[in-house]
């Protein structure tokens, strides 16, 4: 579910983004820019709409087994986190605040998913695509943790420091401006159900 439906979403973003950086050229043709983004569009629709790849999340990959694959994955963040912490770098102290944030807030969730699931159905699938991206931006700002700790050592060694300067600088980045929504994410998840469902059939 992450791998599709997490990565079709970004490319949606993405390729949004392209539109809107080339102004009124990337609403027209020439550029080609808006290609692109109607393009994407169809890769959050087929093969499982984002939608039924969230479901799939909720129900087969964690409340199936209580959510030990999840917190297994959970665990194996933390053991970044504590690499991050021991780096003397300000970049990792950074993006240790923030994936630690990030996976207590994937726990959270994936305790109210395998603890309600069976009681609550409709409570927890109402949150199932904010969790696929809540589950999705943690593993991608635990990978760019990773990256940041492999750049942080080649550059002290001299290797390429311009691109491995890079490399820390994007994971910072992805750190302060995506893992920081993570807490709201399980807000939305855990607690916003009724608001989901509060309103009768007849409403719509």
């Amino acid at each position: 579910p992450l791998v599709k439906g997490y990565s079709t979403e970004m490319s949606l973003e993405v390729t949004s983004l392209g539109v809107q950086v080339h102004g009124g050229m990337g609403f027209i043709e020439e550029t080609g820019a808006a290609q692109y983004y109607r393009d994407a569009k169809i890769l959050t629709i087929y093969e499982g709409t984002t939608a039924i790849q969230a479901n799939d999340l909720v129900g087969r990959k964690t409340a199936r087994d209580g959510g030990q694959t999840a917190k297994a994955i959970a665990a194996q963040v933390e053991k970044t986190e504590a690499e991050l912490a021991a780096s003397g770098s300000a970049d990792a102290q950074a993006v240790h605040k923030r994936l630690k944030a990030a996976r207590e807030a994937f726990l959270d969730v994936v305790d109210f998913v395998a603890g309600q699931t069976k009681a609550s159905p409709n409570a927890v699938f109402a949150g199932s695509v904010p969790y696929l991206m809540l589950a999705g931006n943690l593993v991608a700002g635990w990978q760019l943790a990773r990256s940041l700790l492999v750049a942080q050592a080649l550059a002290a060694k001299g290797e390429d420091a311009a691109f491995m300067n890079a490399k820390v600088t994007t994971a910072r980045f992805y750190a302060d401006h995506i893992l920081a929504k993570a807490p709201g994410l399980r807000d939305s998840i855990v607690e916003g159900a009724q608001s989901v469902t509060g309103l009768a059939l007849e409403a719509f």
